[in-house]
Parts: C-alpha cells; structure tokens; sequence
C-alpha cells in the first residue's frame, strides 16, 4: 500500500488527488470543497502530514489538498535536479494554474513553509493569505545573531553538506537518525506506528533521499549558520504581501522559538503578520495539538 492509499484507507474522507506542474507529477490529499487551501509539508515528512487538518477544513467548506512535494516521489523528480526555493515556488504556482484557481490559501510546515513563503513573495496576487507552522523566514540573518542557540539546533543543516557521510548514515539502522530528529524536534511526542510506516516507504522511494538531502545542498548553506550577509529564506527576495500567521511550537527543538522576536520585521509583511506560539508543542505542532493549530487556521483563513 502507497502512503497515498494509506491515509485514503484510513479516513474515507480523504481522497488521492494528482497535481501536475513543471513537467512533473505530484500525488497528494484532497478533502471537501469549496475555496482551494494548499498545504505543503516539509521534512522528514510526506502529505500525510496534514491527515489531522484536511478532514476539519473540509468541514468548514474548503478544498483541502495537501501534494506531495517535489523529490518526495519518483514522479516529482525533475531531471535536472533543481531543488531550489524558487523552483519549488513555481510548482506552487502551476498547481494553482493546474486545478485553475485565480487565489488560494497556502499553509507550509518546516521546508513547505519556506517555500510557501518564496511562493507569497513572487506571485502574491495567486495568494488569499498564508499560514507558516516551525519556520519563521524573514531575516535569519539576524535571528543567527539575537540566537546563537540557533546554530547549535542546525547541526544536522551543516551535517546534510557532508555528501557521502550523510547519505550513509541517513538511511542507516531502518532511518534511525529521521527517528532521532522526530524525537528531538517535536519532544514528548509519540508518532503512530502506522505514521513511521508510511514515512518510512516515502523515504526508501526511488531517488528520494538524494532529493531530500538536496533540500539543505541548495538551500541551506553554511552563511544560514554563521549569520551571513545573504543569510535567510527571504533574503534578497523582498517583502511578502500577503497576510501572514506564523506558528511556532514553544518546545521546538529544531526552529528556536525566539527567533520569531527577531526574524519577523513588519517591513517585510505590509499586509502584516501574527505570530502564535503554542505551548506543550514542538516541531510538527500540527499533528501534536491538532484541534488548538486547527482553530487557529481557520480563524486565520475566515479573516481574509
């Protein structure tokens, strides 16, 4: 059974959806009708990451589509091997073009959220509003500074840039160091069985560790640790106009939650931006308090 075919089976409301864009094709989730909300997840995940929220934002009269990112797949492996932040933006684009939406709702975790938030700065008329969950964007290069403790969190970022080490030791002992970061990342929480399953499929897919591993090769580099001048998911991309809430889990041990006093510069959000910590919440708040982030986005998506 696909990870799509597993959360389908699991809650019948959930239907396999398929999304094409940049010559690629990206299977995913969609739940209900109405306005289009995206949900994109980041890493170590797959779509499945929003099985807690696609079936409650149905409820409230939204098309819930969660696609599995580019590189999480065989089918969404493009042949040039461009993972970047602005490729991955256009994916966002041409699957707003593909299910032929004029706007959308977009909501981002971890590495979704960064490109959610490249996606709102390049074509910000295709966007409703924009919900982030664990990664602030905005000015890194600051947050570096005002939050040393940060660099030391992003071990694993400079960890990823060792090409032969980390693609060993990624995959070794049936994923141990993805458990690892689950763990630290989100402490306290346990994931479900059947959830390592199906994450543990996506990972072992043809081509997908390499794509996942080229994430943090393309995109994070060692200037993102040591505060340097271009530093940043934002950086010299410009402002983000479209309104944004921000979400950080109060225990994340992956994204320092007081980088959110410091990265987020109202400059940058001239629609504005919120911020909402959660307590009792790591890294994949979304999935560990799944009614409080619900309310939240709901909330957020009824203002716009």
């Amino acid at each position: 059974m696909t990870p799509t075919e597993h959360h389908s089976a699991l809650n019948p409301e959930i239907e396999p959806i398929q999304l094409k864009s940049s010559g690629l094709t990206f299977n995913g989730f969609a739940c209900g009708e109405g306005p289009v909300v995206l949900c994109l997840h980041g890493f170590p995940d797959n779509a499945g990451s929003f099985r807690l929220q696609l079936p409650t934002l149905a409820k409230a009269g939204y098309r819930a589509i969660a696609p599995t990112m580019r590189g999480y797949e065989p089918s969404a492996q493009p042949t040039d091997n461009d993972y970047s932040l602005e490729a991955m933006a256009g994916d966002v684009v041409g699957w707003i073009d593909y299910l032929g939406e004029e706007k959308v709702h977009l909501i981002g975790h971890d590495w979704g959220a960064a490109i959610s938030y490249v996606a709102c700065n390049l074509a910000p008329q295709r966007f409703h509003s924009l919900t982030t969950i664990a990664v602030p964007g905005g000015r890194m290069d600051i947050g570096m500074q005002e939050v040393p403790e940060q660099r030391r969190k992003s071990w694993y970022m400079l960890f990823f840039q060792l090409r032969v080490i980390a693609d060993m030791a990624v995959e070794y002992n049936d994923w141990a160091l993805v458990k690892r970061l689950w763990r630290d990342w989100s402490p306290g929480y346990v994931m479900p069985a059947e959830e390592w399953n199906s994450l543990r499929q996506t990972f072992s897919a043809p081509g997908v560790k390499k794509a996942m591993l080229a994430y943090y090769r393309q995109n994070a580099s060692f200037s993102i640790m040591l505060g340097g001048k271009k530093a940043g998911i934002n950086a010299d991309r410009g402002a983000i106009p479209v309104r944004t809430l921000a979400i950080t889990g109060e225990d994340d041990g992956c994204i320092d939650t007081r980088l959110y006093d410091h990265v987020l510069l109202e400059e940058d959000f001239p629609k504005g931006v919120k911020v909402e910590r959660i307590k009792n919440a790591g890294h994949f708040a979304h999935q560990e308090k799944p009614d409080e982030i619900n309310n939240l986005i709901l909330g957020w998506l009824g203002q716009a």
